[in-house]
């Protein structure tokens, strides 16, 4: 048994204070400056319970509280940092992260503490993480794919906080869906090449298209050129939609929503729907990367989380084209559950 597991023994209400602190902080580490009524909404306690808490905590010296709200200190970024891995630890972590690379195929998993559908910390903490292993891997002269969404504009945020510097090129993957330009592949291939202090191409094009109007838009040497560049790339990094998210965000009809989901698609990847186990259901005339163009791309970086998004994320890493999977403790357990591993 390990310190952490005779410590829990001995004290068996370490593991809930543990639990509490750790979301405290990652609460405030996220999104303060922050009051303590939206802090005690956004972790689900009362008010004078956050408050008994964050005293403490300030006699720690780990938080400053102002007339703006709560934050870290400096010491209180620091012990988060080594909470975090105890949370990993006490939570078993490392080991689920094992399990599922070897029962999913994939290189390696990285699995952050929380679910992403109930806690919008978890979510920037999953961003976070991600922006971390791409710094970690990303080189001069490297060629960077990326997709769009929601999660990707999150990561594209917190690279800019690593004030790292590459000389890369950023290309988008995809072209508009006609959704929030902050979250289309496009933005987020600026934010990130300005957060890596790189260089960025975009796809002038729409995503979405008519078959018939799709060899005449590829045709066009500009589109063509990013497409190109973007099959030549050494890291890409794309997000995870549930089947029925990606065809609202296409403007599928609620009909055709249904025949989707109907026929069993769970998730989609560049144009393609999936079910369970990784089969096509559908296949989108779509401008940008294909499926197919993953094979030869050497390093493939899947980033999701969100109970939700379990059979989406499982449907994707069975096609094989996943090296590492980022997601977060919701999809995780899920996927044991899902996957039937003990």
């Amino acid at each position: 048994m390990d310190s952490l597991g005779a410590l829990q023994q001995l004290v068996p209400e370490l593991a809930e204070l543990l639990e509490r602190r750790y979301n405290l902080l990652k609460v405030i580490r996220n999104q303060g400056p922050i009051g303590r009524r939206f802090l005690a909404a956004q972790l689900g306690g009362s008010e004078r319970v956050i408050r008994g808490e964050l005293d403490v905590l300030r006699e720690q010296g780990l938080l400053h509280i102002t007339s703006l709200g709560v934050q870290l200190t400096p010491e209180g970024e620091k012990v988060f940092l080594e909470l975090r891995d105890v949370v990993r630890d006490a939570y078993g972590l490392e080991q689920l992260e094992s399990k599922l690379a070897a029962a999913l195929g994939v290189k390696k998993m990285i699995i952050v503490p929380g679910d992403c559908d109930r806690d919008p910390a978890s979510k920037r903490e999953l961003a976070r993480a991600a922006a971390d292993f791409l710094c970690s891997v990303v080189q001069d002269g490297n060629i960077l794919a990326v997709s769009g969404g929601t999660t990707l504009a999150a990561v594209a945020e917190a690279v800019r906080l690593h004030g790292l510097r590459r000389r890369v090129t950023v290309v988008p993957v995809r072209g508009g869906l006609g959704e929030d330009i902050k979250i289309q592949s496009n933005s987020i291939a600026v934010a990130l090449a300005e957060g890596l202090g790189g260089t960025y191409r975009l796809l002038h094009a729409p995503e979405d298209v008519r078959p018939c109007n799709l060899e005449q838009i590829l045709s066009e040497p500009s589109i063509r050129s990013v497409i190109a560049l973007g099959r030549r790339a050494d890291i890409l990094l794309h997000g995870v939609g549930t089947a029925e998210e990606m065809a609202r965000r296409r403007g599928f009809d609620d009909s055709s929503i249904m025949d989707l989901i109907a026929a069993g698609a769970v998730g989609e990847a560049f144009g393609c729907y999936f079910d369970a186990q990784g089969s096509i259901i559908r296949n989108t005339a779509s401008v940008g990367l294909r499926l197919e163009d993953l094979e030869r791309i050497p390093l493939v970086i899947a980033v999701g989380g969100g109970k939700s998004k379990a059979w989406a994320v499982m449907a994707v890493l069975s096609r094989g084209y996943c090296d590492v999977c980022i997601t977060d403790e919701g999809v995780a357990r899920r996927l044991m559950s899902l996957k039937e591993i003990e």
